[in-house]
This record gives C-alpha cells, sequence and structure tokens, in this order.
C-alpha cells in the first residue's frame, strides 16, 4: 500500500498540469488540429472502437468501408446482419470472429438502452464496461469520441511516448495513469480529443518503436535521447 501512495504521488507530480500543457503545446503548434474521430456519427465511432483493437487504423478503415458499401453502418442494419457474413466484412481489422461478437454484443447493448446519453459519465463508464469485449481503452473512445465526455484515453501510443519522456513508470495501471491525465488537466472533452489525437500523430510520426529524434518537437523534454546516450556510453566502457 505504501508502495503504491508512493507511486501515485510520483505520479501526481510528473504529470502536472504545466508538464502536460507543454507537451500538447508543442504538438499542436508542430501538427496542428487532427479533426478527431475520423467518423460521420457515433455510432461509426463506437464500431471503430471495437474494431480498431489490436490493429492499425487503415486496416480498420478497409472494414468500414466494408460495412458502408452494403449499407450495414447503422445500429438495426449491422444486427441484422447474419454472423459469419459480418465477420467477413470485417476481416481486413483482423481477429474477425472475435470482433464480430463483440459488435454484436455491443450493438445489442445500444438497442436495450436507447437513453444512454442521459446517464452521468461514470455511470455510463461503468455501463459500458459491462458489455463483452469493451474494455477500458475501447470505453474511453467510445466516451470521449461518441459521447464527447471528458475522458482522457490511454493507449499504447501515450504510453510510449510519455515512457520515453521518463514521466510515467512501465508498470503503471491504466486507470492510475487515467486519473493522473485528468488530475492534471482541466476537465475539457475538446481538449482531451485534441491531446490523444496529436499523441497518436506524433508518435506515428517521431516515436515510433525505432524513434526518430532528430527535428521532433520534444527533444528538450524528453529522457530518451539522453538514456539513450548514456547506454552507449555505458556499452563502450564494458
Amino acid at each position: 500500500m505504501e508502495r503504491q501512495a508512493g507511486r501515485n504521488k510520483t505520479l501526481a507530480l510528473t504529470l502536472s498540469t504545466a508538464r502536460l500543457m507543454a507537451v500538447y503545446g508543442r504538438l499542436f503548434d508542430r501538427y496542428g488540429p487532427q479533426h478527431w474521430w475520423p467518423a460521420d456519427t457515433p455510432f461509426e465511432v463506437m464500431v471503430g472502437a471495437v474494431l480498431t483493437q489490436n490493429t492499425a487504423w487503415s486496416n480498420v478503415e478497409k472494414a468500414i468501408h466494408n460495412l458502408k458499401a452494403v449499407e450495414a453502418l447503422k445500429l438495426e442494419s449491422l444486427l441484422a446482419l447474419p454472423g459469419d457474413r459480418l465477420a467477413m466484412l470485417i476481416r481486413p481489422a483482423g481477429y474477425y470472429n472475435i470482433k464480430r461478437k463483440r459488435l454484436q454484443s455491443l450493438c445489442r447493448f445500444l438497442q436495450q438502452n436507447p437513453a444512454l446519453e442521459q446517464l452521468d459519465t461514470q455511470a455510463l463508464r461503468e455501463r459500458l464496461l459491462s458489455v463483452h469485449g469493451i474494455g477500458p481503452e475501447t470505453a474511453d473512445d467510445i466516451l470521449l469520441y461518441a459521447f464527447e465526455r471528458p475522458v482522457f484515453v490511454i493507449d499504447a501510443y501515450t504510453r510510449r511516448l510519455f515512457g520515453r519522456l521518463g514521466w510515467i513508470a512501465d508498470d503503471c495501471g491504466y486507470e492510475t495513469l487515467r486519473g493522473g491525465f485528468e488530475t492534471a488537466l482541466a476537465s475539457d472533452a475538446a481538449l482531451f480529443n485534441e491531446y490523444h489525437a496529436l499523441i497518436v500523430k506524433h508518435v506515428k510520426v517521431h516515436c515510433s518503436k525505432r524513434p526518430l529524434c532528430d527535428n521532433c518537437p520534444l527533444v528538450e523534454l524528453c529522457a530518451y535521447p539522453d538514456d539513450q546516450l548514456a547506454s552507449g556510453i555505458s556499452a563502450v566502457k564494458t
């Protein structure tokens, strides 16, 4: 318990408002507004949030195109599709049999709960998490981008970027990280929307698995180049 309390205190100090807004400002100045989420309707956002699990967005776009081509990107239309037909349509997104079941579960949930927007954010999040195949990240994607609620999405890109900055530990739990960001930042859905989109953009451009640190807008804030230099010096001495 003491170790966890110490970790939370360190996280709170590291994810300060000034630090997080400095990152946001530099990313926004470099890349500009991202106009996320790339979808035409809230329902399309929800479908995309399920399909993007464990796959690249380019693959999701292909699956979304397939659904649109047969006019199945509506709640009732998607529910009416036979399971094997739905699986083939979303095949480009990978894990298509698993995701078919998750989409069907989500659609049945939405059909049975038509007034979800009337729930407060915490209650809505709990309801979403009760749906088969909807974990914290997917639920928060839906809350932020479909329902426009002020929740900060923690994905692999967020962990990679802020881990390399040296501001979060690898073993920080999802809720600890989400709470850290939401405590440090103003409760603003538009800000969270743009911030998450900018993180995704930056990681794709500069902070990939093999980072491109040259001309990175965050290099002055980042611990990664120094860590790599220190590792290199240690290797030479060894």
